[in-house]
């Protein structure tokens, strides 16, 4: 499909979020995607797969993920200064206002007439988590989690007894993760706690684990891996057309 994109400025509890939509060009209503992003925020990766999601026939929704804390369109560099302000972000913002940032995104996709109404949630790295986290409202109704750090280590911010690991058994819908083997921020140990407690919690989930390093999916950089990123693609795709 050929698409078309925007800015929206959607308001929150705790500020302004610039959202980028990609859609289909054509005419009709279409299930939603909120797309997380790493904590970079969107860069030109990120935007390149969201197109590539949009033209399989989703309206994609790519919202800034530490909006609080940067100017509006604030996009950092794949190098040690923005990986620092992005760690720093991460550590800062609350999983609260993730949470109260999904419900917006989901209000604005219910509002919207070229949407159906069906959404679901897939991200990378922090964006995997913020995917997971998504999906402990029931509206979303499907996520594809790529390399989602923080879920073992319960290190993000939150509320006694609100943080995203103990919180698994609210998932309703359906859930992906996709682990790299060689990925040093989720090793094998904070891997093999997840998905004991998938087994434990019963979730609908699905398991994967690959040979590749953390980000894999970028087509930025010396860990990119094509051949994987495209079957990525195609399972997300194929979840998402099932389940919205």
């Amino acid at each position: 499909m050929i698409i078309q994109q925007h800015n929206t400025d959607l308001t929150t509890p705790t500020g302004l979020m610039r959202t980028t939509v990609y859609r289909p060009q054509a005419d009709g209503q279409f299930p939603a995607i909120v797309f997380y992003s790493e904590i970079f925020q969107q860069t030109a990766p990120i935007a390149r797969s969201a197109a590539l999601l949009a033209s399989h026939g989703f309206v994609v929704l790519v919202p800034e993920v530490f909006h609080e804390l940067n100017p509006i369109g604030t996009v950092l560099a794949y190098d040690d200064a923005g990986k620092d302000k992005g760690n720093a972000d991460k550590w800062k913002k609350p999983l609260e206002h993730h949470d109260s940032d999904t419900q917006t995104l989901i209000d604005f996709v219910k509002s919207q007439q070229y949407c159906s109404g069906s959404v679901g949630a897939m991200g990378v790295c922090i964006g995997g988590h913020l995917a997971y986290r998504a999906a402990l409202n029931p509206q979303i109704k499907a996520a594809f989690c790529l390399y989602a750090t923080d879920i073992h280590s319960n290190t993000l911010p939150a509320q006694e007894g609100n943080n995203s690991f103990e919180r698994m058994a609210d998932i309703q819908g359906e859930i992906h993760f996709i682990w790299g083997k060689q990925d040093p921020h989720v090793p094998q140990e904070g891997r093999s706690k997840i998905y004991q407690q998938c087994v434990t919690t019963g979730i609908n989930y699905q398991w994967q684990e690959v040979n590749a390093q953390h980000a894999f999916i970028r087509d930025e950089g010396e860990r990119y891996d094509g051949a994987l990123a495209i079957a990525m693609y195609q399972q997300a795709v194929t979840l998402f057309n099932r389940t919205l």
